[in-house]
């Protein structure tokens, strides 16, 4: 037999980092504390001037500081004029991310063949006007994006990026707030909507380029043009009734809509749009009440994020053919009693379960649900903690084990009650007595002989707990 090779372990923190700190440390020693679990010891071998140069890419990403102040990178980058092309693109980017990053690394990562590394010099706050004309002549359309959206772009620049032939850049150039309207007036006209639709968004957007723009044979630019709150009137109702159901339902997320508007969508024959007046502030009941009367699903789910429906509308949607609604109505705050007593007889267990646990049930409905055909809606009810005692008095004797169970764990409980429960038949049922912390201990001596020795060995242990219902905060 061969033995197997001894593996030292990786020493602790104190002795790693003494290691790490050591003058005379080598290379090799070094390369094996750098990947110890330790930031301080990892953070000490980026410092060391025995660090080899590709450990120190590896850890630049991490410890960038520690990298560059590093007192043998000066000699590092004379015996490798290219040293940063060593280094993973991640560790570049975090170099040159540094606020006090020098010229040398700017300059290194500003040639990196990597995005990212490039893209950490574009976001710098400050540059040369030479280095930010580098940036908007890369081969890398993210970072001439990047060049775009910089404020202290040359004018010239700016020109230059309008006709990129990359959208996404001329994109960038459409957002920026000192674009010349003859720009514009060219972007206007760009042959990508998604340029033409950044447009659309400008708040300074001249008169003259927004007429054209509505005139735009694009849904999407449109849809954005008909958000404006600074529209012409004659505008603005030749989009609330455009044809695309987009541009209408976009319409109606304007901030200010006519009255007479409100009342067409809700006839309007887009189930989408109907949802996006749904969700408009301000409705009137009677129309949220209507509303919640739509054939379409759309409309109802737009309902539910609504706080302010009346509670005849309320009472709608716990009718609505979808589960989901349903249990969403059944777990809200404030439900109407109305709405409650429509969902204690749906058809789905899973609505009445959310309703047994409610706070604002009342002893009345709790005591219909123990009686419930499904045995989780009656367990759910010994999960309440308005259960009264007449409720707990029915679910213990419920032919369900896993309803006494629950029902033994209730922080309320007669002495009656317990006794009974100690004494059932199902040993789950007789564990549950037997880890409360108020048993007395006439039943307590008898579970410590339980038949049961899991039972028997918890009455034993003395390790009870007052009991708190789960559901309780």
């Amino acid at each position: 037999m061969t033995a197997e090779p001894h593996t030292r372990p990786a020493p602790d923190a104190a002795e790693a980092l003494t290691a790490a700190q050591q003058p005379r440390a080598t290379a090799e020693q070094l390369g094996t504390l750098s990947v110890h679990p330790d930031v301080r010891v990892r953070s000490a071998v980026a410092r060391h001037p025995n660090t080899p140069p590709h450990t120190l890419g590896l850890l630049s990403e991490r410890f960038p500081e520690e990298v560059l102040s590093n007192p043998a990178m000066t000699l590092l980058r004379l015996a490798r004029p290219h040293l940063l092309s060593e280094f993973p693109d991640v560790g570049v980017a975090a170099l040159a991310s540094l606020p006090a990053a020098p010229d040398w690394v700017i300059d290194a990562a500003l040639r990196h063949e990597s995005v990212s590394a490039v893209l950490a010099v574009a976001r710098r706050k400050s540059l040369s006007a030479g280095r930010i004309r580098m940036l908007a002549g890369s081969g890398l359309w993210q970072v001439r994006e990047a060049a775009a959206a910089r404020a202290d772009l040359p004018a010239e620049l700016l020109s230059q990026l309008a006709s990129d032939d990359d959208y996404d850049v001329r994109k960038a150039v459409a957002l920026r707030d000192d674009v010349p309207e003859g720009l514009l007036a060219g972007l206007v006209r760009d042959a990508h909507s998604m340029v033409r639709a950044h447009v659309a968004r400008r708040l300074d957007l001249p008169l003259p380029l927004m007429l054209l723009l509505a005139d735009d044979d694009d849904s999407d630019v449109l849809s954005v043009l008909a958000r404006r709150i600074d529209l012409p009137p004659q505008v603005r109702q030749t989009l609330m009734a455009h044809e695309t159901e987009g541009v209408r339902e976009a319409s109606l997320q304007a901030w200010a809509v006519p009255q007479a508007w409100l009342s067409r969508a809700e006839q309007d024959p887009s189930p989408e749009v109907r949802a996006a007046l749904a969700r408009r502030p301000n409705l009137s009941p009677d129309m949220l009440l209507r509303l919640a009367q739509d054939e379409a699903e759309t409309v109802r789910r737009a309902l539910l994020e609504r706080d302010d429906l009346p509670d005849e509308a309320v009472a709608l949607l716990a009718r609505a053919p979808e589960q989901d609604i349903r249990l969403h109505v059944a777990s809200a705050m404030n439900l109407p009693e109305q709405a409650i007593d429509i969902l204690m007889t749906d058809e789905d267990a899973a609505v009445r379960t959310v309703l047994a646990v409610r706070p604002d049930l009342g002893e009345a409905r709790l005591l219909r649900l123990t009686k419930d055909a499904n045995a989780e809606v009656r367990r759910a009810t010994a999960l309440s903690p308005q259960s009264s005692l007449a409720v707990l008095a029915r679910l213990c004797t419920d032919a369900n084990a896993g309803v006494r169970r629950a029902a033994a764990l209730h922080a309320l409980m007669s002495a009656d009650q317990l006794a009974l429960l100690a004494a059932d038949l199902d040993a789950g049922v007789r564990l549950n007595v037997a880890s409360r912390a108020n048993l007395p201990g006439e039943w307590r001596e008898r579970l410590s002989r339980d038949s049961n020795a899991v039972v028997a060995a918890q009455a034993k242990s003395g390790n009870q707990e007052e009991v708190q219902h789960f559901l309780q905060p």
